[in-house]
C-alpha cells in the first residue's frame, strides 16, 4: 500500500487559489483518477485532467507520479488492495484460492474501466506481493513445490484476472450491443442447424442458462481441481 496516502493535507494554497502540492496525497489522486476513468473512460485520464478535477496545477500531480505509467501501476495496486482488504486465508487451501479469486472479480466489477486499463500490469507493489504470498502459500499447502508452485501461481492469477477483466469489458459495452450478445444464446445458437452442427445443437438449449457467475466458478473450480490432481501426482511420485 502507498505510505504517502496518509500524509496530512496542507492548509496553504498555491497561486490562483489552487491547492499546494502537499495537499495532493496519493490516495486523493488515485481516488480522482479512478472516478475519471469510470465516468469518462480510460482515454480521459491525463495529468491535466487530474489537475483540473483536483483544482490544482497538473505539475503537482507529476510530483507525486513521475509518469502516467507510474500512475497506472499505482491504480493496479489499488485494485489489489481493495481485493485483499480484510482478507484472511482459509484453513482449506482450496477455499483460500477460490475466495481470493472471487475478491479479485469483485474489485474488477466495482471498477470495470480501471480493471480493463490496468489488470494486465505487474504493479510490483506491496499489495501484489501480499497477494502472491497468500496464493503461493496455499499452493505449497496443497503439495506443490518449486517451479510447479511458481507456474501455477502465475497461471491462477492470470486466469482470475482474465475472467474478471473480460466480464468488466462486457459491462462497458453499450446496452444495445450487450443485450444483442446476450440474446444470441437464445436465438442464433438455438437456431443453429442440427445437421450442420450436431454437437452444438445437443447442448444449445443449456447455453442461455450459463451466466458470468457460472463461467467464473466453473473455471476457478477446474483450476483448483487441476492443482489437487498435480499435487496428488507429485505425492505419488515421492512415495514410489
Amino acid at each position: 500500500m502507498t505510505d504517502s496516502g496518509n500524509q496530512p493535507a496542507a492548509t496553504g494554497t498555491a497561486r490562483r487559489g489552487r491547492p499546494s502540492a502537499p495537499f495532493l496525497n496519493v490516495a486523493l489522486i488515485l481516488d480522482t483518477a479512478m472516478a475519471i476513468i469510470e465516468r469518462d473512460g480510460p482515454d480521459a485520464l491525463t495529468f491535466r485532467r487530474l489537475g483540473t478535477e483536483l483544482g490544482a496545477d497538473h505539475s503537482s500531480v507529476l510530483r507525486r507520479f513521475g509518469s502516467k505509467d507510474d500512475l497506472l501501476l499505482a491504480l493496479a495496486a489499488r485494485l489489489m488492495e481493495e481485493a485483499l482488504e480484510g482478507f484472511v486465508p482459509e484453513p482449506d487451501w482450496r477455499e483460500t484460492l477460490a475466495s481470493l479469486a472471487r475478491r479479485t472479480r469483485a474489485a474488477c466489477r466495482a471498477h470495470p474501466g480501471v480493471a480493463v486499463l490496468v489488470a494486465a500490469r505487474t504493479s510490483r507493489r506491496a499489495a501484489e506481493f501480499q497477494g502472491a504470498d497468500i496464493v503461493i502459500g496455499a499452493l505449497l499447502k496443497a503439495g506443490l513445490r518449486g517451479r510447479e508452485a511458481a507456474s501455477y501461481y502465475r497461471a491462477l492469477v492470470d486466469t482470475a484476472l482474465a475472467l474478471s477483466t473480460y466480464e468488466a469489458s462486457v459491462s462497458l459495452l453499450d446496452e444495445q450491443a450487450r443485450e444483442g450478445d446476450h440474446q444470441a444464446w437464445q436465438r442464433e445458437y438455438l437456431a443453429a442447424s442440427p445437421k450442420k452442427y450436431p454437437h452444438l445443437a445437443s447442448v444449445a438449449h443449456h447455453l442461455a442458462d450459463i451466466d458470468a457467475e457460472d463461467q467464473f466458478e466453473t473455471t476457478i473450480g477446474l483450476f483448483i481441481d487441476a492443482v489437487e490432481a498435480r499435487a496428488r501426482r507429485a505425492r505419488d511420485r515421492s512415495d514410489a
